[in-house]
């Protein structure tokens, strides 16, 4: 029972008439935000450090890309496709004084070069993994790191699986490099 209720939430919100409530195919997931210790396991996994280029996909509230500037030193992007997250983001990134190094875009994650980042984060389910591994093939450069916070990325191997334990849930985070997904 790893990752069941966090499967069962999302399986049970991706149906076609629930998908209808979280807008167009552009947008990947519903927002469930990470809890913080999953979020610095997973920007650790991805071998996160100062001078790094960290893209969040689907960054809701900023957290990651904030964590990543804050505690590993890194520059970050956060892609964020609603409106009102990606405000919100940008809100806590100036409260905050991160505006030189943390950035949002407010798009979707299927559009945005990718080419600038050394690592990429994301929570989609399998299927949008899917439809961004085409993204991922075509912008990163080999060394590159792919962090998958619960779902895998279909045909890829990872280099590494981390457990994370938070309360009563299980979390497993998928960490892939370019150059070595095969």
């Amino acid at each position: 029972m790893r990752a069941f209720p966090v499967a069962l939430l999302l399986v049970s919100i991706a149906s076609p008439a629930v998908a209808q409530k979280f807008g167009t195919a552009e947008n990947l997931a519903p927002y469930i935000p990470t809890p913080q210790l999953v979020v610095e396991k997973m920007l650790e996994a991805g071998h996160v450090k100062a001078g790094d280029v960290v893209y969040d996909l689907g960054s809701g509230d900023g957290r990651i890309v904030i964590t990543a500037a804050q505690k590993f030193g890194a520059r970050g992007v956060g892609v964020e496709i609603q409106p009102d997250l990606c405000r919100k983001a940008v809100e806590r990134i100036k409260s905050l004084g991160l505006e030189d190094r943390v950035s949002m875009v407010e798009g979707s994650a299927l559009h945005v070069d990718l080419s600038a980042a050394n690592v990429v984060t994301m929570f989609f389910l399998t299927s949008s993994n899917e439809k961004m591994k085409p993204n991922l093939e075509k912008y990163l450069k080999p060394g590159s790191r792919v962090v998958s916070n619960e779902f895998p990325i279909t045909g890829w191997k990872p280099v590494e699986v981390v457990h994370v334990k938070t309360g009563s849930m299980n979390h497993s985070i998928y960490v892939y490099e370019i150059g070595r997904t095969r």
